[in-house]
């Protein structure tokens, strides 16, 4: 899943949720340097994402995509579903989105010495354009695959994306919400476990 989702499945507590956002910086057991509420955020993201990666909807997304984007298309559906989050906000929400994603941004401000390097450097980017707003809307997502094509230096043509989300819109909607309902299970579940590990 992509930042979003990974943000909104991280349940209420702050650090937690900046764990589960940034757990992409930090590489193997690196993640103990950091306060434990965060370690278990980063422990809740790895979770995620192996049972993302493993699960029969998520791959059934990504066939779509492999024969244009080959191993690109783990990374493509990530956003897809995020946009999928951001357009239905209401139906898993009270909060609306522009605010819950001030609020995170806020977040990340007050902790921005302790995120690692990479994300030091990207939080101002994000806060500045409003990625994950953005995620909303067709035109959001297009400026998010064009960022991600330049930084691959064309290789991986995400550019052209959003052509297969117009193409298959309905089923990848329909593979989202089948799919994140599991998921939110999943994930309140392990969260949960985690948090009684790290005893927060």
């Amino acid at each position: 899943m992509n930042f979003l989702a990974h943000i909104y499945l991280s349940g209420d507590n702050e650090l937690l949720t900046i764990g589960n956002f940034v757990a992409d910086g930090v590489r193997g057991k690196k993640y103990k340097s950091y306060p434990t509420e965060i370690q278990a955020g980063i422990h809740l993201h790895r979770e995620i994402d192996t049972f993302t990666d493993a699960h029969p909807i998520f791959r059934r997304s990504t066939k779509r995509l492999h024969k244009a984007y080959g191993h690109y298309s783990g990374v493509i559906v990530d956003i897809f579903y995020d946009h999928f989050l951001a357009k239905n906000w209401d139906s898993y929400s009270n909060i609306p989105l522009a605010d819950y994603i001030q609020d995170f941004y806020k977040s990340l401000n007050r902790y921005l010495d302790v995120l690692p390097p990479r994300f030091q450097r990207l939080t101002p980017i994000m806060i500045a354009d409003n990625w994950l707003l953005s995620y909303a809307t067709l035109e959001g997502i297009q400026l998010v695959f064009n960022g991600m094509n330049r930084r691959t230096k064309g290789v991986s043509k995400m550019n052209m994306a959003t052509k297969e989300l117009k193409e298959h819109y309905t089923a990848f909607e329909t593979d989202f919400t089948e799919f994140f309902i599991e998921l939110m299970a999943f994930s309140t579940e392990k969260r949960l476990e985690i948090e009684k590990l790290f005893d927060i």
